[in-house]
């Protein structure tokens, strides 16, 4: 299981990725990741109840990595839900590196097999709630396990 520790301004949050539900969009989001794409970025929209959202180089919510990956709706893991990340697009197949972070199910279930799940927040959850529009994604730490 591929997993992740996302450093901000307001703490740590650590993610199990959805591997098996979303192996396109999980490679994507760790090349990116490894790459330091995300170090210094933003979240930059944070909708109370709803969503933290981060990973537009611009910090408008208009830009991306300069490509576009396809969406993964098809896994039994494509429900929204508090803690989980999901991309962010402009429709679908559009997205590239911008995601979100779920603050929970009732405002977010609309977006179940719309947007890719790809992974969840499984420590750390707390700090969705502290996070403002404006604070930073300072690294992004990407662990590999071979054993499932």
């Amino acid at each position: 299981m591929t997993t992740a520790e996302i450093h901000t301004s307001k703490g740590l949050m650590k993610v199990n990725f959805y591997d098996k539900d979303a192996p396109k969009t999980v490679a994507n989001f760790v090349k990116l990741s490894e790459s330091g794409f995300y170090n210094g970025l933003t979240f930059h929209r944070v909708i109370p109840d709803f969503v933290i959202q981060g990973g537009c180089p611009q910090g408008t919510g208009m830009g991306g990595p300069g490509y576009s990956i396809d969406c993964e709706l098809d896994g039994d893991n494509q429900y929204h839900d508090r803690g989980v990340l999901s991309m962010a697009h402009a429709g679908r197949n559009t997205g590239g590196s911008q995601f979100f972070i779920c603050h929970n199910r009732q405002n977010t279930q609309h977006l179940d097999r719309n947007h890719t799940c790809f992974g969840k927040v499984y420590e750390g959850i707390e700090v969705i709630d502290k996070i403002k529009a404006g604070d930073v994604i300072e690294k992004i730490v990407i662990h590999k396990n071979e054993k499932e």
